[in-house]
């Protein structure tokens, strides 16, 4: 039952702006067989680290997905991007007010057009954009962050390369240039995967068993050499639950399409052994993710995290948690 996976998260908790500089954020480290945790900072993430481990990422890069537009009559309204169905403008969208806007209402923002299309399910239309979004957009923060970010490329990993998501994977935009130079310099690898995050990361679990969820597919990519890399390596150490959806993803059969793939329960990791993760969302299927990964020990570990002050969620602090024996 999703009572499970649930925990109270005092407001006070929930950082609203990201720390500086990006390692200086807390790490818990609950890495040892004995069951002992460090408090640490991502700075020390190379001294946690053992030669031969394998530091894998996402290198999504988050679009400017959020466009602010009007109406022919000067009302306002939003469309929501979540992602492009084909190469001609056409993107699956929210948009507001959506009921209100009829399919060809067309939409508009300087040098930009939306035209509203079709329904699509669960609240989300077909949209044909015509103009540059790069230039009009904003990159959407999730939404309980009511702080206006000051820096947008602080929603940003230092790595991120692929354009395609509506959501940072927060648990790499603590790492720095140098934290993974130092990582390199200790002989720890480094690879990259590429999963484009949907809206689902900030969307809690509904249904009252996890099994009911349905969860949306996402675009991802492996590469042959960072699965033989996963393969040669002495622990696999995913960087966020995206990174860990991709791994497992690829290692079922395929290293490039879309996934559904919905990890909780008794699911058998065959790729990661290591998670660097934030603190999630109460009956989130992120939340779900690292019970599978790390057992009932999540209780004491947020118990411990919320005692220690710990910052949560998207800008909040990080743990280092290995997998639980299978």
């Amino acid at each position: 039952m999703m009572s499970a996976y649930d925990y109270e998260l005092p407001a006070s908790a929930i950082a609203q702006t990201p720390i500086e500089p990006r390692d200086a954020a807390r790490l818990l480290v609950a890495v040892d067989a004995d069951g002992s945790v460090q408090h640490r900072r991502i700075a020390d993430l190379p001294d946690v680290l053992d030669e031969g481990d394998l530091l894998v990422v996402n290198e999504t890069r988050v679009l400017p997905a959020r466009l602010h537009l009007s109406k022919a009559t000067g009302g306002s309204a939003e469309v929501f991007l979540l992602e492009p169905l084909d190469d001609s403008g056409t993107w699956e969208a929210l948009v507001k007010p959506g009921r209100r806007l009829r399919e060809g209402t067309v939409l508009t923002a300087d040098n930009l057009s939306v035209e509203v299309g079709s329904e699509l399910g669960d609240g989300r239309r077909r949209v044909r954009v015509v103009g540059d979004i790069a230039n009009q957009g904003e990159v959407p923060l999730p939404p309980y962050i009511h702080t206006p970010l000051a820096n947008p490329e602080r929603y940003q990993t230092v790595y991120a390369n692929a354009p395609g998501s509506v959501a940072a994977p927060t648990a790499g935009l603590h790492l720095t240039d140098d934290v993974l130079e130092r990582c390199r310099a200790r002989g720890v690898g480094l690879a990259k995967v590429d999963l484009a995050v949907g809206l689902d990361t900030f969307r809690p679990v509904t249904a009252e068993k996890a099994e009911d969820h349905q969860i949306h597919s996402e675009r991802y990519k492996v590469s042959p050499e960072t699965l033989e890399a996963c393969r040669q390596a002495k622990r696999v150490v995913a960087v966020g639950t995206t990174t860990v959806r991709a791994l497992e993803s690829a290692a079922l059969g395929t290293l490039e399409g879309r996934t559904e793939l919905f990890i909780h329960g008794e699911f058998d990791f065959r790729v990661v052994d290591v998670l660097l993760t934030n603190f999630h969302l109460p009956r989130s299927s992120l939340l779900l993710l690292l019970s599978a990964f790390a057992g009932d020990r999540w209780r004491d570990l947020y118990k411990c995290a919320l005692a220690e002050d710990y910052r949560f969620l998207s800008f909040g602090d990080a743990m280092l948690v290995r997998r639980a024996a299978a």
